[in-house]
């Protein structure tokens, strides 16, 4: 599953506990297993310190939003993701896929008028809510998604 160098993750190589890189077909029925497996190796480090559900929150909707939207299901194509973690920074999650891209800022909120009964377009607005920063970047086709952990909390000093 690791392929090194997909994507750069701009942590400081030296702390870093976590980095791991891979790339999968954009293939909807592969989804659980990626998230799976990532979020084993997040769990066995403790890089999200207890906030394990809202990184595996965050990343589905992140990994589902990239084959759906930006690679149109097309298993042809490939999605990326790049999982990173040190004592300092925290968890970084990065997502990226091959599609056209999009703006953040024109979706609608899913939170007012014909959005409440809408039965998808909540997906970027629980990445938001779920993360503690959230940053789109090349047009939108890539996410950088952190989670600031707490090393006092999770038993890895400071």
């Amino acid at each position: 599953m690791s392929s090194p160098g997909l994507l750069h993750c701009d942590f400081d190589s030296d702390r870093t506990r976590l980095r791991a890189s891979l790339s999968f077909p954009a293939d909807a029925g592969g989804l659980n297993k990626v998230v799976d497996a990532v979020m084993k190796v997040v769990a066995a480090v403790n890089c999200a310190c207890g906030q394990e559900q809202d990184v595996e929150l965050a990343l589905r909707e992140a990994l589902a939003n990239a084959v759906v939207h930006g690679a149109r299901g097309d298993a042809s194509k490939q999605v990326q993701c790049c999982v990173a973690c040190d004592d300092e920074h925290g968890l970084l999650v990065i997502v990226r896929d091959p599609g056209e891209g999009f703006d953040p800022a024109r979706l609608p909120s899913p939170l007012y008028g014909r959005q409440l009964y809408e039965r998808n377009g909540r997906g970027v607005f629980l990445i938001n809510q779920l993360m503690d920063h959230v940053e789109y970047r090349n047009g939108g086709t890539e996410i950088r998604m952190r989670k600031f952990t707490q090393p006092k909390n999770c038993g890895l000093g400071g």
